[in-house]
């Protein structure tokens, strides 16, 4: 049974990545703070909280030891933080100061990976807090190192997974590893070796805006190189999966999606469901000794392995509340699989028989239920069009990304530009600025050197990408 420890509420805006090292708890948000609590009563820590950033937070973690803390900015700097005091130990500016969205420490804290929404992959030499070598790559959202520490992985918004070395070689690519972009990836902490004691192979997982959570082996020889092979794909969520991460012990891994629920795998088992917080049809637990009992909306799960047929094409299905279709385009049975996730099965014959697609189901009123679809129950009116308003406010799909957001207009840009401060602007938002704030930065307020601007069309093709998913 999995029950609720302690809820924090001092952030002011999203929170957007926690990490945890053997005894502190550190979150990072929107709000441009990050904040650190101890792991043994969650109290916040005197120095907390830590506000050297000029920008929104996306990325935090620990170095392996829990001495230091690194963060990263839409401000397109890394931010190292000693644990002892809370004091800034290194500022290290991300090279074409384009936002940072990701980093991660390898596992003897001897690098320190950087990602940002240019595609470049900075590697830092932490004990000298030197840079070693910087790629271009695509948007870069994710990253990990292999547990051994000579590799890392990266994973794109176009959806291609990478891995690397620490001379910042590619190794193997797979390309569009997940449909409309990578979200997260992480190596197990195991690995295998061969007889001689080399290592040759580790796990990797994966997950995507494609709703999928994908297992991968990585094979490492010393004579023909790195490749890369899929071993399962698990599509037991309904919507983007945002996180995955192995445990400690790489016994178990974890997965967090869009349709709000969090899946637990046996990871040694590669894809058997071991707990799911979603208590409906579409995720029916079973398996041997195992059982399912409902106490007051809490699941438990008694035994290991209950599992989810994750190849089938059921399994794999998006209920359309939580799809990218408008619901203007759902078809009829796109209704019907709506009626049953929000568990009004009982009216999928009646919405059949008079041809409710999405467009009719949005023109319902108590009137037509009533006398139209003949359903009595004035309960059971209510619930269907208070649920129909439900879905007309939630959003139809993720956040946006800060990167695509004009810093000036706060809107998707249209024709972004890159200005001599080395920040993207919607051109015309920043032509108006130029003229009327005696040429200072928007982001730095420092004097602009040139008011020449500079089309980045890397950017503008990510976000007509990333608008036509929607």
């Amino acid at each position: 049974m999995v029950s609720l420890i302690c809820t924090v509420h001092d952030h002011r805006d999203d929170v957007n990545c926690c990490a945890f090292s053997s005894s502190l708890l550190a979150t990072c948000s929107a709000d441009k703070t990050v904040r650190v609590y101890s792991t043994r009563d969650f109290s916040e820590l005197p120095f907390s909280p830590l506000s050297g950033h000029g920008y929104g937070v996306h990325c935090c973690c620990f170095s392996a030891c829990g001495q230091y803390l690194a963060s990263c900015s839409t401000d397109a700097t890394t931010v190292v933080w000693t644990m002892a005091s809370g004091e800034i130990e290194a500022v290290l500016e991300h090279p074409g100061r384009s936002p940072v969205r990701v980093c991660t420490f390898s596992p003897d804290s001897s690098f320190l990976i950087s990602g940002a929404s240019d595609g470049t992959v900075a590697l830092w030499d932490f004990p000298s807090r030197l840079l070693t070598g910087a790629v271009p790559d695509t948007t870069m959202v994710a990253c990990s190192f292999s547990p051994c520490g000579q590799l890392f992985a990266t994973g794109s918004t176009y959806g291609d997974l990478r891995i690397w070395n620490l001379s910042m070689n590619q190794l193997q690519t797979e390309k569009y590893a997940h449909d409309l972009g990578v979200t997260c990836c992480q190596f197990s902490p195991q690995m295998m070796t061969d007889t001689a004691g080399h290592v040759v192979q580790f796990r990797l997982v994966s997950c995507g805006q494609d709703s999928l959570l994908k297992i991968w082996i990585v094979f490492q020889n010393f004579s023909t190189g790195c490749k890369m092979q899929l071993l399962h794909t698990l599509s037991g969520q309904q919507s983007a999966v945002l996180c995955c991460a192995y445990s400690a012990d790489g016994q178990l891994l974890v997965s967090g999606s869009m349709d709000k629920t969090v899946a637990v795998y046996e990871a040694v088992r590669d894809g058997v469901c071991v707990f799911s917080d979603r208590p409906s049809d579409s995720h029916r637990l079973y398996g041997q000794n195992s059982e399912r009992v409902e106490d007051g909306g809490r699941l438990q799960l008694s035994g290991w392995g209950a599992e989810v047929p994750f190849s089938s094409d059921e399994a794999g299905r998006k209920w359309p509340g939580h799809s990218r279709l408008m619901v203007n385009d759902w078809s009829e049975d796109d209704v019907s699989a709506w009626l049953r996730e929000e568990g009004l099965e009982s009216l999928v014959d009646a919405f059949k028989a008079n041809n409710i697609d999405g467009a009719e189901l949005l023109s319902l009123s108590k009137e037509s239920l009533s006398s139209d679809l003949h359903i009595e129950s004035l309960g059971l009116r209510s619930k269907v069009l208070r649920k129909i308003e439900e879905m007309k406010m939630a959003p139809v799909s993720g956040g946006i990304p800060d990167e695509f957001l004009c810093p000036i207009t706060h809107e998707v840009m249209k024709d972004p530009v890159i200005a001599a401060d080395g920040y993207s602007y919607e051109r015309e938002a920043i032509d108006s600025w130029i003229k009327t704030k005696n040429r200072s930065s928007p982001m730095t307020n420092l004097p602009l050197q040139t008011t020449l601007l500079t089309p980045n069309r890397t950017l503008k093709m990510a976000i007509c990408r990333w608008s036509s998913s929607q």
